[in-house]
């Protein structure tokens, strides 16, 4: 019995003392992983660290340098017209002006003080619509007076008359309007005063302008119409892209480099395209069971496919 009892305790101590090994060794890797991850986040929390900073300074970056805006989407960004002055390295500054509610670099009014003066006077002015033909908030509609300057593209409304050696002011900038592919029409649909002109421009905002007399609406609508017909560039290829939502072209501001039998020819060829166009359109009504949203869109492109054909054949009268 005690040689048994001997072999049992032997054995007991074993277990114990291998039990005791195997606890050791688990305590040592359990050690090791918690140091490991102890290691992997503190290196985490100086990755964070890191990063967050660099963040921080991208931003600061960002916000001191701003970057270039890409002609993508036009209702994303609006800018003041007054806000883009630019610097010339002696110095001083050339001013040329955003059209009111538009940053896109593609429709810049440029400001040249060497262009010839078309025609002068008094014309009241209201805003109907802003860009898109948004219509324009209440307060913001009255009729205001200006001394009215149509020089090159560009029709400036200024507070005093015109007087060829004083600077454009900031507020002279900011209400100038570009009549760069814009259409002028006696308002037939306005009656509250007479005298009235509809001018829409290229972004769709529309002015009604009030003359002092039958006359000088008429001579204002022509001149206008006139500068309009001669000077816009041809518009830019139509846009390829898998949307259904209609979108309009992009009109360029630039003055025009065609020779003036070139010019009658571009617009002739424009009125035809658009005249068949609207035919094509017109031939496909929306059927009755779609979507508001779809009748809505047809609607919108059958607009602006009777202003441009509208638009067009008053410039071939202009042109010939």
């Amino acid at each position: 019995m005690i040689g048994v009892n001997s072999v049992q305790s032997t054995s007991k101590v074993r277990v114990r003392a291998t039990g005791s090994v195997k606890y050791a060794r688990e305590e040592s890797v359990r050690r090791q992983s918690h140091r490991s991850k102890s290691l992997k986040i503190s290196h985490s929390s100086e990755f964070s660290s890191g990063h967050v900073k660099e963040s921080k300074a991208l931003y600061n970056s960002i916000k001191n340098e701003k970057l270039e805006w890409a002609a993508d989407d036009v209702d994303a960004m609006k800018k003041s017209p007054s806000d883009n002055a630019d610097e010339k390295p002696n110095g001083t500054q050339s001013k040329s002006v955003n059209r009111i509610g538009s940053s896109n670099p593609f429709l810049e009014i440029p400001h040249d003080p060497n262009a010839a003066v078309y025609k002068t006077g008094f014309l009241a002015r209201k805003i109907h619509a802003d860009m898109d033909g948004k219509k324009t908030p209440r307060g913001k509609r009255g009729w205001k007076t200006f001394y009215a300057i149509l020089k090159g593209t560009v029709l400036y409304l200024q507070k005093d008359e015109y007087k060829p050696e004083k600077a454009l002011s900031e507020d002279d900038l900011k209400n100038a309007v570009s009549i760069h592919h814009a259409l002028a029409l006696k308002a037939t649909d306005y009656e509250k005063r007479p005298n009235v002109l509809k001018l829409k421009t290229a972004d769709w905002r529309v002015f009604l302008f009030q003359a002092q007399s039958t006359e000088e609406m008429e001579l204002w609508i022509s001149k206008i119409n006139c500068v309009a017909a001669v000077f816009s560039a041809p518009p830019f290829p139509a846009a390829i892209g898998s949307q259904k939502k209609f979108s309009r072209p992009l009109l360029p501001a630039t003055t025009t480099k065609l020779t003036k039998d070139e010019q009658l020819r571009s617009h002739e060829t424009k009125l035809k395209q658009i005249s068949t166009e609207l035919a094509e359109h017109r031939s496909y009504p929306p059927d009755k069971k779609v979507k508001a949203k779809e009748i809505d869109e047809y609607k919108l492109k059958d607009h602006y496919l009777e202003f441009e054909k509208t638009r067009y054949e008053v410039y071939v009268k202009k042109k010939k």
